[in-house]
This record gives C-alpha cells, sequence and structure tokens, in this order.
C-alpha cells in the first residue's frame, strides 16, 4: 500500500532535481496513482504562473478532462503561495499535504489563510518531511549568495 509520506518523499526527490527555479515539486494523486508531478518552471521559461502547483493542476485537468480535482490530493514541498492556494481551491482538490512553510508568501497556514477566507473544507497537513523540504530550499538559496 502507498503510504502519504511516499508521495512527499517523491517530490522531495523532484525538487532536488530542480536547478533553475526554486526548487519546488507537486505531485497530484487521485486513486493513490500519480496523475500530475511538476516542478517550478518560472525562471526556466519565463513565465511569471509557472508555479509547480499551477502546473500540475494544468496537468491534472487533461489527465481528467475536468477542471475539477474533487478527488484528488497534493502533496507539494512549500506551503503555496496565494496564487497556488487560490488554485487549488478552485480546483476543488480534498487534500494538501506540503512540507515547508513559507513564513513569507505561505497562504495554506501560515501568512494568509485563504482556505478559511474562501470557507473551503480541504483537508491541510503541513509539515510533512519539513526537515527535508527545508534543507533543498536551504540549499538552493545558500548557493544563490
Amino acid at each position: 500500500m502507498i503510504m502519504l509520506d511516499d508521495f512527499i518523499i517523491e517530490a522531495i526527490k523532484e525538487a532536488k532535481k530542480v536547478k533553475t527555479d526554486i526548487p519546488v515539486c507537486a505531485i497530484i494523486v487521485k486513486d493513490n496513482k500519480i496523475i500530475a508531478k511538476e516542478t517550478n518552471k518560472k525562471e526556466l521559461l519565463n513565465k511569471t504562473t509557472y508555479h509547480a502547483e499551477i502546473l500540475a493542476i494544468n496537468k491534472a485537468n487533461e489527465v481528467l478532462n475536468s477542471w475539477r480535482l474533487a478527488d484528488c490530493e497534493m502533496y507539494v514541498t512549500l506551503e503555496p503561495c496565494p496564487m497556488c492556494m487560490w488554485a487549488i481551491l478552485n480546483s476543488r482538490i480534498k487534500r494538501l499535504y506540503f512540507g515547508s512553510y513559507d513564513i513569507k508568501y505561505g497562504a495554506a497556514q501560515s501568512v494568509v489563510k485563504l482556505p478559511q477566507i474562501a470557507n473551503s473544507k480541504i483537508e491541510i497537513y503541513g509539515g510533512i518531511k519539513e526537515k527535508e523540504c527545508n534543507e533543498i530550499l536551504k540549499k538552493y538559496f545558500g548557493e544563490l549568495r
């Protein structure tokens, strides 16, 4: 049986491969199967909205041929920003699991609590493999300086 840790570990593995952008990976799962897996591509493709979560939602929409992702879960290495959180809420994803808390831009539980504002029933679980997710970001930003 596939466990919650398996999906976040897969997201961590993919995030570690990112070299040109902030290393974040988002995975969307339906019926215990990965249907979308994306990393940030904002810098790589010069597209403002190419965050991992947005790209994963778009891919899942294509796979399911629907904008509604009500039977899906998202696993992401970093707490979503307001743009991504709003897209997650609008897609009707039922559960969100994330690793690192984003104390500057987090919109799930940290800075702005968009699910509360939207009166959403999404289940959110933060801090999954937080130490590992934090290390990826720390390494990336350390190398930039």
